[in-house]
């Protein structure tokens, strides 16, 4: 190719990365579902965009570097107090039994569905294992699932990537040197125990590398971020250069420990580090999908809807409820984990890596391996997109369109405040850092969050499970606007702020933060004053006509029990079976 058709191909990657994952922002559908065509269809009409031209032999060393970095980001997102109880053994039992009956029944049946030999079918089976972050997170983002489902499936997504990988590797170099794949023998074990502890160190170097950089240098946001980037792909290629595909537990490994180990200085946001996975995680699907020729398609097209079957009808149910049994979790619950299991990059990136080195040495039925798993992936995640909310809405696993509120502060007007929007039937937990104000908020009967929730919420990469809005409204109004930046991209919801007094002279209240509550008068220091001189909170329906003397709306309560603040940027307009919050006058002097 020559330079200006090597340009064009990368410049045409990025546009159709990029421009995808927009395109479906705006549809509200998962990306991948218009990826994978995308770069389908570019592969098929062009010559220029086609990673093996583009980039030659170090397309596959550069897959795995990025994998890793994907995978590092979604270890950043899981905290393992979240991951207690009957949840841990759910997700473990999931692990096992889905490896295991997955590779099993696809390695069975593929001989006689695609005309491959055993051991290629063998490969096939250990790809199809793993499902991944990338769809699994973006479909629960649409679909909503309460906590406990959505927390299962983050976890089983992730973790299974790196067992896949390294099980794809084991069995190409099984293949790859005797044609045969001995599955029984304890030699295998034995590799795959080696493969787990070369990942397990080069996590623990990485974690020990980032508390170096992060904590003991004290580098900024910028500086950071690129010491997380550069410590995962040195620690990664370290550890692929010794043992293939390990570089994926160390990657996990490495993000694991610096969102779970206390004493990470991690920048606050991470503006570019989520960029830049977006753009990794858009580029790799378009370009895997461009060596997808339509050719390749036709013969095994109608094979491959039958392996999503058995997949999806067989496969998945049979490990959700054989892994669920006996574990807590309601009949919905446990049918939704059994419809949900798409499959994603490093599937994508297994098959390109593995079928193009089989082929190069002859295998037969190699070929077949990626647009087999090209057809799985897109067959899996289309169906499981369309069909996701509906199953979960029958089987009454979304969380109800209610707002659950964290109520940051513990000075006694904001106390009550919760108080009053608990009565009017929401959702309530508050959070707040002095004894004294937390024994005030349990005297009131609400919900207390525990100790290290605003430490959790603060946590780049970390969720905040369950809330939909938080407001926050302590006393002070620099960590009131802080907080709300940070929290923005933990909360499902909005972040809200009371407003500092217009004569603040605070570092940061009074140029940056969330959406100001309460219109430009009622600041804080205005809201506390009115509520000391005997002003307090009422709860009416919207249809009562609001009681005499000065009454300001601060809340709309909608019949769904939403809730609707009023904000600077305008009132909120209740409708027929509304509920109103209001702040009512001061009681006359006697």
């Amino acid at each position: 190719m020559t330079d200006d058709q090597i340009l064009l191909g990368l410049a045409l990657t990025m546009v159709l990365a990029t421009g995808s994952q927009i395109l479906a922002s705006k549809l509200r559908v998962p990306a991948l579902i218009l990826l994978l065509p995308a770069g389908f269809a570019a592969g098929a009409l062009t010559d220029v965009v086609h990673p093996d031209k583009l980039m030659g032999a170090n397309f596959s060393a550069l897959v795995s570097l990025a994998v890793a970095v994907i995978l590092y980001d979604a270890g950043l997102g899981l905290n393992l107090r979240n991951l207690t109880g009957p949840t841990r053994w759910i997700v473990g039992r999931l692990l096992l039994y889905g490896v295991l009956v997955t590779f099993l029944v696809t390695a069975a049946v593929s001989p006689a569905l695609f005309d491959m030999p055993l051991r290629v079918a063998a490969m096939l089976g250990v790809i199809l294992v793993v499902s991944g972050p990338t769809v699994v997170g973006p479909l629960l983002d649409y679909v909503r699932p309460n906590d406990k489902v959505r927390r299962i499936l983050i976890w089983e997504g992730t973790l299974t990537d790196p067992i896949g990988g390294i099980l794809g590797a084991l069995t190409f170099h099984a293949i790859a040197s005797s044609h045969q794949v001995d599955i029984g023998r304890g030699y295998q074990l034995g590799q795959f125990g080696i493969s787990l502890a070369v990942g397990l160190i080069g996590g623990a170097v990485g974690a020990m590398l980032l508390w170096w950089t992060l904590r003991v240098l004290r580098l900024g946001e910028t500086l950071g971020t690129l010491a997380q980037l550069a410590t995962v792909i040195a620690v990664s290629a370290g550890c692929d250069i010794v043992r293939d595909d390990t570089g994926l537990i160390a990657a996990i490994v490495t993000g694991l420990a610096v969102t779970n180990i206390r004493g990470f200085d991690m920048p606050a946001r991470r503006p570019f580090f989520e960029t830049l996975v977006q753009l990794i995680i858009g580029v790799l699907f378009v370009s895997i999908s461009t060596t997808v020729t339509p050719s390749s398609l036709v013969p095994v097209l109608l094979p491959a809807l039958a392996l999503i079957a058995i997949l999806v009808l067989v496969v998945r149910p049979l490990v959700a409820f054989a892994a669920t049994a006996r574990s807590g979790l309601t009949r919905g619950e446990r049918a939704f984990i059994g419809w949900m299991d798409p499959r994603g990059i490093v599937a994508a990136a297994t098959a390109s890596a593995f079928s193009a080195g089989l082929v190069d040495q002859g295998v037969t039925g190699a070929s077949r391996i990626l647009p087999v798993t090209f057809l799985v992936i897109v067959g899996t995640v289309l169906l499981y997109a369309l069909t996701a909310v509906p199953v979960a809405r029958r089987l009454a696993v979304v969380k109800p369109s209610g707002t659950r509120i964290l109520l940051v502060g513990g000075e006694p007007w904001v106390v009550d405040l919760g108080r009053s929007l608990q009565s009017a039937g929401l959702d309530m937990l508050m959070w707040a850092g002095l004894d004294e104000e937390r024994q005030r908020i349990k005297d009131a009967g609400i919900q207390l969050a525990r100790g290290d929730l605003l430490a959790t919420a603060t946590n780049p990469g970390a969720r905040l499970e369950g809330v939909t809005a938080v407001f926050l409204a302590t006393d002070d109004d620099d960590f009131n606007a802080l907080a709300s930046v940070v929290m923005q991209d933990n909360v499902e919801g909005p972040v809200y702020r009371v407003g500092p007094p217009h004569e603040s002279h605070g570092v940061v209240a009074p140029y940056t933060g969330g959406a100001i509550l309460f219109g430009s008068t009622l600041v804080r220091h205005a809201l506390a004053a009115r509520y000391e001189a005997g002003a307090r909170f009422l709860v009416q329906p919207a249809s009562i006509p609001v009681p005499a003397g000065r009454h300001d709306t601060l809340f709309v309560v909608r019949a769904n029990h939403r809730l609707e603040p009023v904000t600077r940027t305008g009132p909120v307009t209740p409708q027929e079976g509304d509920s109103v919050v209001l702040l009512g006058s001061a009681p006359p002097p006697p």
